[in-house]
């Protein structure tokens, strides 16, 4: 036993790193050295209980134990007291889900960041529904990290949706996620044993720090951490680590298997397996207690279709990750020891045997020890957690407050206002402000909407000062939002929907087009407030048929023209109209009316005793009977005739009659109706305007 000593403070540039693992706690004392890393000291005890199960803590007392031993060994030997460590959570509770969300939009306003901000918030919130409700878990859990895979507007995908319009805008996001009680039993454990939290990362974070330093990420490579319970994996590419994936299966199905084998207990099969990677001849004893010894190639026979099992697991699940498979494959962890795992592995993965190696601490660049060095791989995670800390130090939970609630944020990245948010189950929606209701009114026949004013949109304020989504939060900040308000009933007068002052010019004279309003069969000023189902009609001058009779033109030798375009009879003037008339040439032959006839029709005109039709009265014929058989419209400025058949036409049918091509978008399509936006099922009637193109 070791005598008590008095303890001094610990060195500033030493630093305690703890690996909590399935099998034993491993602790090292370490210190940087320039750019090494240099281990001072370490300890490594087991579980004397099978205490913890695939890397989650199961008794806290009992894994508080080993720490406590472990850390009072080192301390004695060293002298001083250890007050904080820095720690890794289990890679097998990652988990990973896809989720999307949508959001119906104001089809004249442009998407800006904030609303992206808020609806990404709330498919990482559909993420975490999925993963409580369709896998039945019932942890809380901390979102990592997230992806977006694509954004759809108007259900076509775009790359990026800001400045852009539509009426529907989803986005699918890939989400990872780590479980409240994995961390919280790891700072328990820590806390119990008399530590403080330093730093946390992951095992897998740790591991590959080490094993794929940066400068070997430029190469697709992979990294197989295998332990007693699971199976880490990470994908690096391109520079970064790109993916992280855990496989459940690992050193426990040989030790298991083993044990069935030849009748012996856990920790004997446990031994067992270990002396396998280095003896050839082994001797053991099964619960019944008789002797074996069994040659290890003999041992393996019964071996080879679990450890088969294992690899073609891994290999699925790295190619799932990686889409191919990888450069290279870099294994640790004790459970890939085991004679043959890496051959095993390159066959399933159908790479060249020597493209997957073990990779042990000797092989490790900058490592040096003080000591008897660590060997095998599986000391590569203890080592990388205390690297990854030197490194991030601030790589840690973070505190914050999200109005009255303290939460704990995993600070894996930068993190932002949203992370606080999602984490503490705030609504998205309520960031964004909500039209209030909408009415309709009927303007001349036409129903017209009247959308609601917006509300105010939410606040946020970091320590007091008024922040955004995608603000940077730090530890102990105070994080306050006050809820978007819902919009309220528009309050429209009449005058903001119908120019009273509406006029247009004849040859260069200003004419008023509307004379009155009359809403609900009674005359109205400008300044009467709109309500739902009111009947707005105005009164005045509406075609070039009535222009002409408050003019007193004659309609027979007159043509009116706006531009180079002669305009029919049934033209309905637009405000703002530059209209031009011109006297048409006389006949020089005699005009007998039928004394029978309509002075304003004309309809039975006869030239030297022959009934014929003049243009105007041909035009005149043919709007008789186009109001049951066929109606005219203006598009872009061209007069187009369109036969009914006995059915209504609607705005989509347009396209029919025009060469205008809309498979090939060419920026935003605008589409009008008598200055209005147009919806492709809006009836279409006789006389109107209508503008489509591209912006």
């Amino acid at each position: 036993m070791i005598n008590p000593v008095k303890l001094n403070e610990v060195p500033k540039n030493l630093l305690y790193a703890l690996d909590i693992g399935t099998r034993n706690v491993v602790g090292t004392i370490a210190k940087k050295e320039g750019s090494d890393y240099v281990v001072v000291d370490y300890e490594i005890i087991e579980h004397p209980d099978r205490a913890m199960f695939d890397g989650q803590i199961h008794d806290i007392g009992k894994v508080t134990e080993v720490v406590k031993a472990v850390t009072n060994q080192l301390e004695q030997r060293n002298g001083f007291k250890l007050e904080r460590a820095a720690i890794a959570a289990a890679g097998r509770a990652l988990k990973t889900e896809r989720a999307s969300a949508q959001r119906e939009l104001d089809f004249t306003k442009e998407i800006k960041k904030t609303l992206l901000d808020s609806i990404e918030m709330e498919a990482i919130q559909q993420a975490q529904k999925i993963l409580v409700d369709e896998h039945q878990i019932k942890s809380n859990y901390y979102c990592v990290g997230y992806s977006v895979i694509n954004y759809y507007l108007d259900q076509s995908l775009i790359l990026n949706p800001i400045g852009h319009r539509g009426s529907n805008i989803e986005v699918e996001i890939i989400a990872t996620f780590l479980p409240h009680i994995v961390v919280d039993s790891l700072y328990t454990v820590i806390h119990k044993s008399g530590l403080e939290v330093m730093n946390l990362t992951l095992e897998p974070i740790a591991a590959i720090n080490v094993a794929i330093p940066n400068n070997l990420r430029l190469l697709n490579l992979a990294l197989v951490d295998v332990g007693a319970g699971t199976s880490d994996i990470a994908i690096s590419k391109e520079g970064t680590v790109t993916s992280y994936g855990m496989v459940s299966l690992a050193g426990d199905e040989i030790t298991e298997k083993l044990a069935q084998t030849y009748l012996l207990d856990f920790n004997r099969a446990e031994a067992l397996k270990i002396r396998l990677a280095t003896t050839a001849q082994n001797t053991f004893t099964d619960v019944l207690g008789m002797s074996h010894e069994k040659d290890t190639d003999e041992i393996m026979t019964h071996l080879t279709e679990t450890i088969d099992y294992i690899t073609t697991e891994i290999a699925e699940n790295i190619l799932q990750l990686n889409k191919k498979p990888p450069s290279a494959v870099f294994c640790i962890g004790g459970g890939s020891q085991i004679p043959g795992f890496t051959e095993s592995l390159s066959k399933s993965l159908g790479l060249p045997k020597e493209r997957v190696v073990i990779k042990t601490c000797d092989a490790l660049e900058k490592i040096r020890f003080e000591k008897a060095p660590l060997v095998g791989p599986e000391f590569i995670t203890p080592i990388g957690i205390g690297i990854t800390a030197f490194e991030e130090r601030e790589h840690d939970f973070i505190q914050v407050n999200v109005n009255d609630s303290a939460l704990r944020l995993f600070n894996s990245k930068q993190l932002q206002v949203s992370d606080a948010l999602i984490l503490a189950g705030f609504n998205a929606r309520r960031l964004i402000a909500e039209r209030g209701p909408s009415f309709t009114v009927n303007v001349n026949g036409i129903p017209k909407v009247i959308k609601g004013d917006y509300g105010e949109p939410a606040q946020i304020y970091i320590n007091g000062v008024l922040s955004s989504l995608d603000s940077k939060i730090n530890h102990k900040d105070q994080i306050n939002v006050v809820p978007a308000t819902k919009g309220i009933i528009r309050t429209m007068c009449l005058k903001e929907i119908i120019n009273f002052d509406a006029a247009i010019t004849l040859n260069g004279q200003s004419i008023k087009i509307i004379d009155g309003v009359r809403v609900n069969d009674s005359y109205r000023t400008g300044d009467y407030v709109l309500c739902e189902g009111d009947v707005i009609e105005t009164v005045g001058i509406d075609t070039i048929r009535n222009l002409a009779k408050q003019t007193e033109l004659d309609i027979r030798r007159v043509v009116f023209s706006k531009g180079e375009q002669n305009l029919e009879l049934e033209y309905c003037l637009q405000n703002g109209d530059q209209i031009d008339f011109k006297i048409v040439e006389s006949f020089d032959y005699e005009i007998e009316v039928d004394e029978m006839a309509s002075t304003d029709d004309f309809d039975n005109v006869f030239v030297n005793g022959q009934e014929i039709l003049t243009e105007t009265d041909s035009i005149l014929e043919k709007k008789s009977v186009g109001a049951q058989e066929s109606i005219q419209v203006t598009v872009n400025g061209e007069s187009i005739w369109i036969s009914q058949k006995n059915k209504e036409t609607i705005f989509v049918d347009i396209f029919d009659h025009i060469d205008f091509d809309i498979t090939r978008a060419k920026g935003i399509l605008v589409l009008k109706l008598n200055g209005e936006r147009a919806r492709y099922t809006d009836i279409l009637r006789h006389g109107d305007i209508i503008d489509i193109h591209w912006r």
